[in-house]
């Protein structure tokens, strides 16, 4: 054995992101990299302990407790991917906060951006801007520090303070790969020599696709789909589209697209965590439309929800990992702009721009949703496959790199 796999077995790997709550992409995340890092002995840390297995996730330790535990041993910390780079302590807390305990937490904005670092002690245990940028002296033998495609499309918007927090900590990592050109760029400008690699999730397929594909054969899945006979549009947006004017729109939108092609409209969330989807809206949506098949996905499972948009005629909504999902199984995909937002830069248009072909619509407003799915759907499916093989490809490269990196 070499002195490098001596060092390998030796060194425990910790796997860090958001996976400490409820996302489609963040709990898809650890289930990659760990599968890409075979011969690694695996931890997997979050901000809070959660055990998140019943929603097909981790059993998820707590960074803070993890430090205290590996004080005396080396460690390698990967940042398993995701916009980690923007997600300050306030937005932490909030996505990590009960139904019940979420309002209390986002009333304390304000107390939040007084006192920042004591604020995120008191209610993450860290003392830090950006909770989910681990910086090297966090672990006591920290050997290696790599960040696996993730994204900061808005970093330049954040507040100075924290900016400097995650640059700092990017300049001593040892490996830094993001997932879109936007990112990119920011992180060159402040001397960060980063590399670009597709987001994790575009490995589901090629990785987990026969779990997947099993999974559309039993319910929950295989009830819709028999619902469905023509096929269906897997739909998903968050609970912020919900105010009656703009599911008016959606509802009208999905209804023409469907009887235009043919298809039902089934609705999942693609994450349960405070901000993100809500069945209660999705009813809502589903008592304003005329199509005759239109069910909704109440399991939060992530396998099923990968399964319902593997076994879909094309993915529709906010979802970036909804996207991504459909991508890797050679689907249409667009993505849907929430109506308040005037910035076109999001990391959904990003991650499109970065990745897929120029005619493959990235982001519409709810306005152009059926003029976004019928130019969805146009493409062909070759082309939806090379897209799907390239990016496969692509990240197995790139990933190699990453794995090299470490102790």
């Amino acid at each position: 054995m070499t002195d490098t796999a001596d060092t390998a077995s030796n060194t425990e790997t910790i796997l860090f992101g958001a996976f400490d709550r409820h996302n489609l992409g963040d709990i898809l995340f650890p289930h990659i990299v760990a599968r890409m890092l075979p011969d690694r002995r695996l931890r997997f840390a979050g901000l809070a302990e959660r055990d998140l297995r019943q929603y097909g996730g981790h059993q998820v330790e707590a960074i803070s407790t993890l430090a205290g535990l590996c004080h005396n041993h080396p460690v390698n910390v990967v940042h398993v991917g995701g916009e980690l780079l923007t997600c300050d302590a306030w937005e932490a807390a909030v996505m990590l906060s009960s139904a019940k305990h979420a309002k209390s937490v986002i009333d304390q904005r304000g107390a939040s951006r007084w006192a920042p670092l004591e604020w995120a002690d008191d209610r993450l245990g860290s003392p830090t801007r950006a909770p989910y940028v681990i910086p090297r002296a966090r672990f006591a033998q920290t050997r290696s520090l790599a960040f696996n495609a993730v994204g900061g499309v808005e970093l330049d918007r954040c507040e100075r303070g924290m900016r400097e927090e995650v640059i700092g900590t990017l300049k001593h990592a040892s490996d830094v790969t993001v997932r879109d050109a936007i990112t990119l760029k920011l992180l060159g400008a402040e001397g960060i020599a980063a590399r670009l690699l597709p987001d994790p999730v575009v490995m589901v397929a090629e990785l987990f696709g026969e779990v997947i594909r099993s999974r559309t054969a039993i319910d929950p899945v295989s009830s819709i789909r028999e619902a469905c006979p023509s096929g269906y549009i897997a739909v998903q947006f968050s609970a912020d589209f919900g105010d009656d004017r703009t599911l008016d729109e959606i509802a009208g939108q999905l209804d023409a697209a469907a009887a235009l092609h043919g298809l039902g409209v089934v609705f999942f969330r693609a994450g349960i965590a405070p901000w993100h989807d809500d069945l209660e809206v999705f009813e809502r949506t589903r008592e304003r439309m005329k199509t005759p098949s239109v069910r909704i996905l109440v399991s939060p499972n992530v396998w099923d929800i990968c399964a319902l948009i593997a076994g879909s005629s094309m993915y529709c909504g906010s979802s970036l990992h909804g996207r991504i999902v459909a991508t890797a199984f050679a689907l249409p995909r667009v993505n849907i702009r929430h109506p308040a937002r005037a910035s076109s830069h999001s990391k959904q248009s990003a991650f499109a721009a970065t990745w897929e072909d120029t005619d493959m619509p990235g982001e519409v407003g709810v306005a152009d949703i059926k003029q976004g799915i019928d130019a969805a759907r146009q493409i062909q499916h070759a082309r939806l496959a090379r897209v799907a093989k390239t990016l496969v490809l692509t990240y197995r490269d790139g990933f190699q790199s990453l794995s090299a990196s470490l102790a």
